[in-house]
Formats: C-alpha cells, sequence, structure tokens
C-alpha cells in the first residue's frame, strides 16, 4: 500500500504537500493565508423534490487542492480494498465503477422498497469528526498533524461543504461504519441495503417487511416510519433521518430507487425520457430549449444549456445501454463472439432496438458537434492522424491564417476543432458485450477509419436536413487518404454527386456544409496517406528499439505503429519536425472553409439557419 503508508508516514506539512504534488508554500498559503470568506461561493439550487439546496462552492485554487486530496484518498482506499482490509459494497456513490446504476439494480425486481434520506448528510460531518477519523481509524491511523491539515483542507466553516470535491470521499470514509452495521441489520431481516450518499435503500421479496427497518403507521394506510433498530443504528453512527423523505414502494406500483424505475428491469421514467425529447426537438427547430425549475412553490424558466441537455441525454443511453447488455445475457449471447446465423438475427433485433433508442441523442449531437458548430470541423480518419494535423497547423500557422491565429507573443490559438476520437474503454471480461462501444463515436459512425466515413456521410445526410435552427454556417471537412481504403468513399461520392473522379478536385462539397478533403496525389503516385507527408527520417525514428510500420499488427512486437509514432516521435519532435508536405493539404482545407463563409456567411446577430441548395 504505496501512497497510504506514505500519508501514514507523513508528519508535517511539507511532507502533505510532497504527496499532493505542492510547494509547501503554495499549500500554507491556500490553507492558512486565504481568509475563510474568499474560499468559497455560496449559492442555491432547487431540489427536484422541491426546497432548495445550499451549495458552497470551493474558488478554483481550493478546488484543485481538494480535488487532489479526493484522488488521493481514493487510491488510498483502493489499496485497503486490493489488500482485503476495507470492503463496502453496500455504499454505491463518489466511487470509482460505481453509479446510480450500481446502486438501483441491487433492488430490481423486489416486491417491497423502502426509501429514506439522511439530514444534512455533508454538513453533519463536522472538522473535529473528519480530523479525528484520521487519527483513529485503524487503517489510516495518521498523525495529529497531518490529519488536522487534511481535515483544514476539506472543511469550511467547521463542516464539510457540499460542493467540494473531496467531501463526498471523506463522507465514504466515515460513513463506512454505518453501512457495516445496516449490511448486518438488512441482512438479518431478510433485505438488501445500499447507500447512494445521503439516499438509503432497503428492498425484499419477504411477504411482510421487517418491522426492525419500517413499520406501518397504525390507522394510515401507505405510511411507513423508521423501524426502531434502524433509527438507533443511524442516530449511533452520528447521523440523523430525515423523516419528510420516507417512503415505501409496493411491487404494484412505480418503484424508483434514485431516480430509476427497479420494477422489472433498470429504466427512466417515462416523462423523463418524453422530456429529454422535447427538449432536443426544440433545440434543433430553434437553436435553444427551455429548462423549468420549481422553487419555492413557483416555476422559473431558464435557457438550457448544450452541456446540461447532453448530460440529460448521456444518462439516458447509460439505462438503454444496460438495457441492451441485459438482453443480450437473456438471450445467453454476451460471452459469445461467434454467432450463428440464427444468433445474429437475434443480435440484430437487439441492435436495431437500441438504435432506435438513440436516435434522440443521435440527433442532438449532430446537431451540436456538427451543423451548429461555432467553428470549422475537421474529422480525420483516427486519432493518430489528429496529432498529426494539430500540429501541422501549429508548425504552419503564419501561412494558414484561417485555421491558426498567431499573436504579436507568438501564442498560436486554433481557429478549427478537430473531431475527438473517444477511447474504447477496456472490457472486465474479453469477448463480453463484443458487439457494442461504449462511446458517441458508436452512435455517429465515426470509430475511425476511412471506412466508416460512408455510414457517416448517410447518417448525417438523413438527419441535417431537418434541422430548422440556427446553423450550417461552419463546414464540417472529412479528411482522407487517396488509397485502398477509400474506395468505398470514392465509390459512394460518384455515385452521389454523379461526377467520374471526385479526388481530383481540391475539395468537394456533398450537402449542406459537409465537406470531403482527399490528401492531394503528389506527381506520379497511385496513392497517397497522412504518414507520406513526413520525411523519411522521422519516420525511420527508432523508439525502444523499435522502427515505425504503419501496418503493425497487435501481435508484431518488433515494430511499433501508428499510436506510437504520433505521440512518441510526432508529438515531443514537433517544433524540429518539417511539416512543409502538409501545406497543399492544409491550404485546400482552408479553401473550403472560406468558400463555405462566402456563400453562407453567418448572420452578425443570432438570425436563421441559412438556405443550402
Amino acid at each position: 500500500m504505496v501512497k497510504l503508508g506514505a500519508l501514514k508516514a507523513a508528519l508535517i506539512l511539507h511532507q502533505v504537500a510532497d504527496l499532493l504534488n505542492y510547494r509547501p508554500r503554495d499549500l500554507s498559503y491556500i490553507v492558512y493565508k486565504i481568509p475563510p470568506a474568499l474560499k468559497y461561493k455560496q449559492f442555491k439550487i432547487a431540489k427536484r423534490s422541491g426546497g432548495t439546496r445550499t451549495i458552497n462552492a470551493p474558488t478554483d485554487a481550493l478546488k484543485i487542492l481538494q480535488r487532489r486530496l479526493a484522488e488521493y484518498l481514493q487510491d488510498c482506499l483502493e489499496e485497503l480494498e486490493a489488500a482485503g482490509l476495507r470492503r463496502n459494497s453496500a455504499s454505491k456513490a463518489f466511487r470509482r465503477r460505481c453509479s446510480i446504476l450500481s446502486n438501483a439494480k441491487a433492488h430490481r425486481g423486489r416486491r417491497y422498497v423502502f426509501n429514506l434520506d439522511l439530514e444534512d448528510f455533508f454538513p453533519s460531518i463536522h472538522l473535529g469528526r473528519v480530523r479525528g477519523f484520521f487519527i483513529k481509524d485503524k487503517h489510516f491511523a495518521l498523525h495529529d498533524k497531518v490529519a488536522t491539515i487534511l481535515a483544514q483542507i476539506a472543511c469550511n466553516d467547521g463542516r464539510l461543504p457540499q460542493g467540494s470535491p473531496c467531501s463526498p470521499v471523506i463522507s465514504n470514509l466515515i460513513a463506512h461504519i454505518l453501512d457495516t452495521h445496516l449490511v448486518r441489520l438488512a441482512a438479518q431481516n431478510g433485505c438488501t441495503y445500499t447507500r447512494y450518499a445521503d439516499d438509503l435503500t432497503f428492498s425484499t421479496n419477504r411477504a411482510v417487511f421487517p418491522d426492525a427497518i419500517a413499520k406501518e403507521v397504525a390507522g394510515v394506510p401507505h405510511q411507513w416510519l423508521p423501524g426502531d433498530e434502524l433509527e438507533k443504528v443511524i442516530e449511533a453512527s452520528g447521523f440523523k433521518i430525515n423523516g419528510a423523505k420516507t417512503r415505501m414502494q409496493y411491487h404494484d406500483s412505480r418503484q424508483e430507487v434514485t431516480g430509476l424505475v427497479v420494477n422489472r428491469k433498470l429504466n427512466v421514467r417515462a416523462e423523463y425520457r418524453a422530456l429529454v425529447r422535447q427538449m432536443t426537438h426544440r433545440l434543433i427547430r430553434t437553436g435553444e430549449f427551455h429548462i423549468i425549475h420549481r422553487l419555492a412553490g413557483a416555476n422559473t424558466v431558464e435557457v438550457g444549456s448544450e452541456r446540461q441537455l447532453h448530460g440529460m441525454l448521456g444518462f439516458v443511453n447509460q439505462l438503454d445501454l444496460h438495457d441492451y447488455r441485459r438482453q443480450l445475457d437473456a438471450l445467453g449471447l454476451a460471452a459469445k463472439t461467434n454467432h450463428s446465423p440464427e444468433e445474429k438475427v437475434r443480435v440484430k433485433l437487439v441492435n436495431e432496438r437500441l438504435q432506435s433508442k438513440e436516435n434522440t441523442y443521435r440527433r442532438f449531437l449532430l446537431y451540436t458537434q456538427f451543423y451548429a458548430a461555432s467553428k470549422p470541423v475537421i474529422i480525420c480518419e483516427g486519432p493518430t492522424d489528429s496529432v498529426y494535423l494539430v500540429h501541422a497547423i501549429r508548425s504552419l500557422a503564419a501561412s494558414l491564417t484561417v485555421m491558426a491565429t498567431t499573436s504579436p507573443k507568438g501564442d498560436i490559438t486554433m481557429n478549427v476543432r478537430l473531431y475527438r476520437y473517444l477511447k474504447r474503454r477496456k472490457k472486465r471480461d474479453a469477448g463480453k458485450y463484443s458487439s457494442i462501444v461504449s462511446s458517441t463515436g458508436r452512435i455517429l459512425e465515426l470509430r475511425g477509419g476511412g471506412g466508416e466515413f460512408v455510414r457517416f456521410l448517410k447518417l448525417y445526410q438523413a438527419h441535417v436536413p431537418k434541422f430548422v435552427g440556427p446553423g450550417g454556417y461552419e463546414p464540417v471537412i472529412l479528411l482522407v487518404d487517396f488509397d485502398e481504403g477509400s474506395k468505398d468513399l470514392l465509390a459512394y461520392i460518384k455515385n452521389r454527386l454523379r461526377i467520374s473522379n471526385p479526388f481530383a478536385h481540391p475539395y468537394i462539397r456533398l450537402e449542406k456544409n459537409l465537406y470531403v478533403v482527399p490528401i492531394p496525389l503528389p506527381m506520379g503516385a497511385s496513392a497517397v496517406k497522412i504518414e507520406d507527408l513526413f520525411d523519411d527520417t522521422v519516420k525511420k525514428t527508432v523508439v525502444a528499439g523499435k522502427s515505425f510500420d504503419e501496418k503493425k499488427s497487435h501481435q508484431d512486437h518488433a515494430f511499433y505503429g501508428k499510436t506510437v509514432f504520433a505521440h512518441k516521435v510526432v508529438k515531443p519532435n514537433a517544433a524540429t519536425i518539417d511539416f512543409s508536405k502538409f501545406t497543399p493539404l492544409l491550404l485546400n482545407v482552408s479553401a473550403a472553409i472560406e468558400e463555405h463563409r462566402k456563400k453562407y456567411p453567418k448572420p452578425a446577430s443570432g438570425g436563421v439557419a441559412p438556405v443550402h441548395p
């Protein structure tokens, strides 16, 4: 246990600063010199259930420090769990690889689901309690001075604030004893228990719900109170029940756990799904949408942000992906990679259901990321091409004023956005759910490789004509190699535009604001790819005794491939690499941008979407 061992060995502020990657004087200044009134910004937010929640958001300097402390404590906690010294399967919030899904999943398909909240969860954990935990806990057992420093970093006005990055992990550490006792109480009474922050849930399939955990109020049907034993455990652990948020849910009515319906399968409420669809429709029709908050008994309306809606759509999609995997499990096909013809049909049907559900998310991404983009978007064939391109643009910025701006001090600002390919998450079980990639790339048909571009083009051309909100002012440019891998794209463009040799043009406009720019073919060459734009001296760079081979397979350990070339050769040596061979390509991209802006100028203030022939 490297990190926990180092923390236990620390005796003074200088050592704590080293562990958090701070200079001692900077840590001392943040903790002791900044006045308390200047460390936090206080504001209120509306709660879904009514009322408000007070947020004490730390200022930037303190937030960075608290985030580093939170990450360090999470690492310590994982070291303890890996060593088998501490385990808390009941806590589902503020932990890596845990979410409201894992919390709700534990209570799916139960006869009874009982929910209650803890009152003032974070504020009930005061500075002395935090300090005392770090000193007295047998696994941490920190030096008094170090425990005091950590408590001072974490607390505001003597308590854990709602809004601090380290309040969640510290609250989990302190609530561990509560979870231990409640797991035992639940097991003794045939129940399952989980906690998501201050939200406690017990569920069971027993015919009668155990009164040690909850009891029905005599003479008042469906009115339930916490059981005496439950209340005793919670109070003995230093917490208090919020009496206004106690409810029993039956299997013949809608049961919810942390906002998810758990009756048969995990799902979002139908009203929530409909609301998200409505907001997305409004956005692509008008360019904006509104969010209604209920505050102090009245409704307040505010213009929503794309970030808010993106989070809501991502949440719904997370549930749809969970249902997709559940369906494959039910069919016995989840762990298989080689399906029979009959199994392929069944998997295809499940896939089509998922794709249908994802249409709203797909329209949102196409509109916000491409059609209504605030600057030109360049989509390369993969993440390594993007690395090459960004450094080429920076190197040639002086002659590419459309794509980059150089300040008098020499600072370079990119005037284009390169589409960012998201990394695929590693799968815990080899082969399991192999037919799905959890990323927006799957939804957009952009997973890397020129062969994927045809599917993206068809998707874009199917959805974008329906957009009537403001947009289309900035071009979306697909940058492609001129080689064997682009033959399907070339054939598609030929058929679509009825031209014999599309790649003979510097750029091709397909539809609306969508363009294709091929890498210019050198004189006498029959094919070209982006790596050909580097000098041979760069491509002959040896890394860890290996030579570059752009066609390297995963099994070939004698060479390194494009990822290493991009990040170990091009990126660190960009200042000395000659990018001049990129000039014709980047001038063509600039020409496409200029022509599009000339034809479809953006209105000075707002305006309606341009009419594209």
